[in-house]
């Protein structure tokens, strides 16, 4: 008897794999126990494995997504400081959290000096998105001119871009910083254009759009890049100073402090 079990249990195993049923094929021999011990009617019973497997491939399915958001760490909005940033209330940022916004395909346009909370509801509102069941991404500006510039050389950077076209929103961090060379401002304003109206795009940024040309040297292109990022948009100013610099911690202070105890 028990061997005819352990064989049977086996060949449930494989009928699993080959279903892709991996819940059942991981948790095949204590399910069968539970099974013999609560003696579900044979509904219950393949109910029971039902939801337990949507269950698993939900959670694998977010883990997945949430490891291609690339989110920096200490991201949820619940924890953020409306005491310290000024320019965004708590009933604007409940419903920006609602995303209503990312159904109708509006981006926004986070701005203001560093340190006011620009890149923590960038992020925040794409792990909010991730945890509602869209793709979603966070990527410094840096790494994304990186991706453009190597996308036509490596396979994995057209991987990285073709995931960044796949996603529902996408959050760029510290845009226009740095001066960009020609073809790194083609090559962007190509992404933005491709992204018009398919998907949602969060900017942060500490420069006005005004200064925008002076980045991408080309009035053209600056002006064509704002009139797509700025078509179906809200524009969030932040203004005070560095929550980072207010709150910077010392290793060296900490270790002193531990001597003179």
């Amino acid at each position: 008897m028990e061997e005819t079990l352990k064989t049977s249990t086996e060949d449930i195993r494989i009928y699993a794999k080959a279903l892709r049923l991996s819940h059942l094929r991981n948790n095949c021999g204590d399910i069968i126990h539970k099974a013999q011990i609560d003696k579900p009617s044979y509904l219950d019973f393949i109910m029971e494995i039902l939801k337990a497997e949507t269950a698993s491939r939900q959670q694998n399915d977010l883990v997945r997504r949430m490891r291609q958001a690339k989110l920096p760490r200490n991201c949820d909005l619940d924890r953020f400081d409306f005491n310290h940033s000024a320019g965004i209330t708590k009933p604007q940022l409940k419903q920006l959290r609602e995303l209503v916004w990312l159904d109708q395909m509006y981006n926004l346009i986070f701005m203001g000096p560093a340190g006011t909370g620009k890149t923590f509801m960038a992020a925040g509102l794409v792990r909010d998105a991730v945890m509602r069941g869209y793709r979603a991404q966070f990527i410094t500006m840096d790494s994304l001119i990186n991706i453009l510039r190597m996308k036509d050389m490596t396979s994995s950077a057209m991987s990285a871009y073709s995931g960044i076209l796949k996603c529902n929103l996408i959050a760029i961090d510290d845009i226009m910083l740095m001066p960009m060379k020609k073809e790194e401002s083609v090559a962007f304003f190509n992404l933005i254009n491709a992204l018009h109206e398919k998907a949602s795009v969060i900017i942060t940024t500490n420069k006005a759009p005004t200064e925008w040309v002076e980045v991408l040297q080309d009035e053209v292109l600056a002006t064509a890049l704002l009139d797509r990022l700025l078509f179906h948009c809200d524009v969030v100013k932040l203004v005070g100073s560095s929550y980072r610099m207010e709150n910077r911690s010392g290793f060296l202070a900490k270790n002193k402090n531990k001597e003179d105890q």
